[in-house]
C-alpha cells in the first residue's frame, strides 16, 4: 500500500476510487486515512439503519484532524450519480440544498474517502422531515465540572424522563461532554421537541442550580453542566451515533448501559479500536432509536 495514491474497489457493485489511503489522519495514534474507511465499513450494518433517510452534512478533514476542516450541507458536483440526494430549504425559503442520503455502503465509503471524520445527520427522516422522532440533550461540563458530573446530570434526567413515561438512550460524545437522545413519535414540530427539552433543563436548574445551567454564556457556566437545549433545532446536528471525532485517540460517540453510566465511565475507552469490538458483543445499544416509537411529549409540553 506504501505510495499507492488511488486504489480502485468495488462496493456492492459500485466502482469507488479509494485515495490517499497512507495520509496520516490521526498523526499520535498512527491511524491513517485507510483505518477511517475501515471503521465505517465493519460498523454499517450498525450504523446504516441509524443514518437511513436523514439528510447528511458533511464535516470534511481532508488532512487530517490537525489540518483545516469544513461543513459542507451541499452534495459535492462531482459525487457519483447513484449518490442519493434529497433538496431541501434550510431556513424555509425558496433555496433549497441538495443534502446526501447515506442509505447505503457505497455512500458511506465514499464518504469517508472524501475525509469526513465525523457522523452530522438530521433529526428527522424524509417524509417527516419537519417532525423530528428523537429529542436531544446535550450536556457539556464547565470546569471544574468533569466528565462525571455530567453523568450525574444525566442520570438525573434519567429520573425526570421517568416521571413522564420516556425512555431515553445514553451515550458519551466522543469529546468531554455526555448525550441523551429521547426516542419519540414523529408528530411534533422541532419547536415542540425543544420547547419540551427546554422545560425539563430549566427545572434541573431550578432545583440543582449548584450542578445544572441553561446560561449559553460560557464565562456564566464554570464548575456546571450545561444542559444545551437548544440543538433541538430544525437542521441543527451533531456527532451522531457511532461517529468518530477528530481528537486524539480516535474516539467515538458510543450508547452506553445506565448502568455503565451509574458505575462511571473512561469516554477515552470508547474509540475505533474498542468500539466494533464492543458492539459485535454488546449488539446495537442505540436499537431503540431506529426503531418507530411511540414514546410521546403531550405530558411535558402541557407544562411549557
Amino acid at each position: 500500500m506504501i505510495g499507492v495514491k488511488k486504489l480502485i474497489v468495488q462496493v456492492n457493485g459500485r466502482d469507488l476510487a479509494l485515495t490517499n489511503l497512507n495520509k496520516l489522519y490521526w498523526p499520535d495514534d498512527g491511524l491513517h486515512k485507510r483505518d477511517l474507511i475501515n471503521y465505517y465499513t465493519g460498523m454499517a450494518p450498525y450504523l446504516l439503519p441509524h443514518l437511513r433517510d436523514r439528510p447528511f452534512t458533511l464535516v470534511r478533514y481532508p488532512e487530517g484532524i490537525a489540518g483545516e476542516f469544513f461543513y459542507q450541507k451541499e452534495c459535492p458536483e462531482h459525487a457519483p450519480d447513484w449518490v442519493q440526494r434529497i433538496p431541501v430549504s434550510v431556513d424555509g425559503g425558496d433555496k433549497r440544498i441538495n443534502f446526501v442520503l447515506c442509505n447505503d455502503l457505497p455512500t458511506l465509503v465514499w464518504l469517508a474517502n472524501l475525509g469526513c471524520v465525523e457522523v452530522h445527520t438530521w433529526a428527522s427522516r424524509i417524509g417527516n422531515l419537519e417532525n423530528p422522532d428523537f429529542a436531544v440533550f446535550d450536556l457539556d461540563p464547565a470546569p471544574p465540572a468533569t466528565f462525571q458530573d455530567a453523568l450525574e446530570v444525566a442520570l438525573l434526567i434519567r429520573g425526570v424522563l421517568a416521571e413522564f413515561g420516556l425512555m431515553g438512550c445514553p451515550k458519551t460524545s466522543g469529546a468531554t461532554g455526555f448525550h441523551i437522545n429521547v426516542p419519540l413519535k414523529p408528530v411534533y414540530s422541532f419547536e415542540q421537541v425543544r420547547l419540551a427539552v427546554q422545560y425539563v433543563a430549566r427545572l434541573l436548574v431550578r432545583v440543582y442550580p449548584q450542578r445544572c445551567t441553561v446560561e449559553r454564556a460560557v464565562s456564566k457556566r464554570q464548575g456546571k453542566v450545561y444542559i444545551d437545549y437548544l440543538q433541538n433545532g430544525r437542521a441543527k446536528t451533531m456527532a451522531f451515533v457511532y461517529s468518530l471525532r477528530p481528537r486524539p485517540g480516535a474516539p467515538v460517540s458510543t450508547p452506553v448501559t445506565w448502568q455503565e453510566v451509574e458505575n462511571g465511565l473512561d469516554p477515552v475507552s470508547f474509540n475505533i479500536r474498542s468500539v466494533p469490538k464492543r458492539v459485535a458483543l454488546l449488539g446495537d445499544l442505540y436499537a431503540p432509536l431506529r426503531e418507530e416509537s411511540s414514546q410521546e411529549l403531550d405530558a411535558i409540553l402541557k407544562l411549557c
